[in-house]
């Protein structure tokens, strides 16, 4: 091979991020600790994305062991290497039972690795693990510890903006864009060209906002108008409105800070469309404070998924204020909710179903992994567009970061479709203080 092999040592935290995560270390051999097994075992049982990739590995692991114990290293094929299952946590040298406290999982794995380790003198021994702390911990005791990488998005690829400026565009091409909506591309946009980007033609004080339609080969004009009683207040905003609107694009991002209208805008757009699809959804992620599980809040189901919810019925109270108590649409809002054509709910209420006809809006993605990204999207049937809205910078699960989270991978890995469209919202529009807060605090 040429490349001297290594031992990975995964903890439940990978496996349960990827399911597939044992195989994607190339030729490299690939352990995990027996008391990995144990916490898989108690993540099998739910609906929820880490039980079904408890599931799986367990499945995968069964497969794989065939006629064979897992004490053993056994092959896993293809240009892969060996795998087996790490029995004893009591090393000869240091103990982290001994070092920091008895019992507890997380040390039990470390002493794996430790063993292993002892066993393997002349090969590297890497513990892998989502959890930070842990990383820290084994470190602390002579072993090389690392995150998982794969799936990981460089920072230059989800930071800049994606809107791009064009200087110096010819002021005929600007002329005829404004008096007919549209110019064909003939290399304007040269190298910043990209299906359904974002575009801001500049010739001295004469400008334009522009998106570049891939089917038809031009840059179309954009105007800032009113959705639903919403108005964007800037560029990005109009940007963002023409992605939501535009029937040819299925899939949107939409990346930007608090207070910059992410939510409110995929919600007024969907309801301006609410006749083209069968229900709108709009979900988010429940991610409990300190990592709790829901079951811990008092309450009814209602209750205990209610201050999760909050926000968005905050965003659709807005878009209600805009008009009076009779005028058509509020009523329509209404109508909708009543009849069950618009909901807000957990995006785990919703797992499993088939995402047919609908406009599907999932907020605060970043807190999604990247197989839970792609889940959702494979779920897509005829006539369904789907938004992802967050921060990638505002992460509130433990083992995900602006790196490895699944808005952060959607936008890396479908920029330049023609189906996808990704915007950036750079300006706050709450208030003055909320700018300020985002700014220096």
């Amino acid at each position: 091979m040429g490349k001297k092999k290594k031992i990975f040592v995964l903890d439940t935290s990978v496996l349960l991020h990827d399911h597939q995560s044992i195989t994607n270390f190339e030729h490299h051999d690939v352990a995990i600790p027996i008391t990995v097994l144990e916490e898989l075992d108690k993540f099998k049982i739910g609906n929820d994305t880490k039980n079904f990739s408890a599931r799986e590995v367990i499945r995968f692991i069964d497969k794989l062991s065939g006629s064979h114990s897992l004490q053993d290293w056994i092959p896993l094929g293809n240009g892969h290497g060996k795998f087996k299952v790490i029995l004893v946590s009591n090393p000869q040298g240091l103990d982290a039972e001994t070092i920091y406290a008895r019992g507890k999982n997380d040390h039990k794995i470390i002493n794996s690795a430790l063993h292993l380790k002892e066993k393997n003198a002349k090969t590297d021994v890497i513990m892998v693990t989502k959890d930070i702390n842990l990383r820290i911990k084994a470190k602390a005791l002579g072993i090389v510890a690392e995150d998982y990488e794969t799936g990981k998005v460089a920072l230059e690829n989800i930071q800049p903006s994606s809107v791009c400026t064009v200087e110096n565009v010819d002021s005929e091409q600007i002329r005829q864009i404004f008096t007919k909506g549209h110019i064909e591309e003939n290399d304007i946009l040269g190298t910043n060209k990209i299906a359904n980007g974002y575009y801001i033609l500049k010739n001295g004080k004469s400008s334009s906002l522009a998106v570049y339609n891939p089917h038809l080969d031009r840059i179309e004009r954009i105007e800032k108008e009113f959705v639903y009683g919403i108005k964007p207040k800037n560029a990005e905003q109009a940007f963002a409105l023409n992605a939501l609107l535009n029937p040819d694009i299925k899939l949107v991002a939409l990346q930007g800070v608090a207070g910059t209208g992410k939510t409110l805008l995929a919600l007024a757009s969907a309801l301006e469309q609410h006749k083209k699809y069968h229900q709108i959804i709009l979900a988010r992620p429940i991610v409990p404070l300190s990592n709790k599980e829901i079951g811990f809040l008092p309450g009814d189901a209602d209750d205990k998924i209610g201050p999760y919810m909050e926000p968005l019925w905050d965003n659709l109270k807005f878009i209600k204020s805009q008009f009076g108590e009779n005028e058509k649409k509020r009523k329509a809002i209404t109508e909708l909710e009543e009849n069950g054509k618009f909901v807000i709910t957990p995006l785990a209420f919703i797992r499993g179903r088939s995402l047919s006809n609908i406009m599907f809006i999932v907020d605060e993605a970043q807190n999604l992994t990247p197989h839970e990204i792609k889940t959702i999207i494979t779920r897509a049937g005829d006539n369904t567009k789907i938004v992802f809205t967050g921060d990638v910078n505002q992460i509130d699960t433990p083992y995900l970061d602006e790196h490895s989270n699944g808005l952060a991978y959607l936008m890396d890995r479908l920029r330049g479709q023609n189906l996808f469209a990704h915007v950036k919202l750079e300006k706050g529009e709450r208030s003055e203080l909320a700018n300020l807060a985002n700014d220096l605090l």
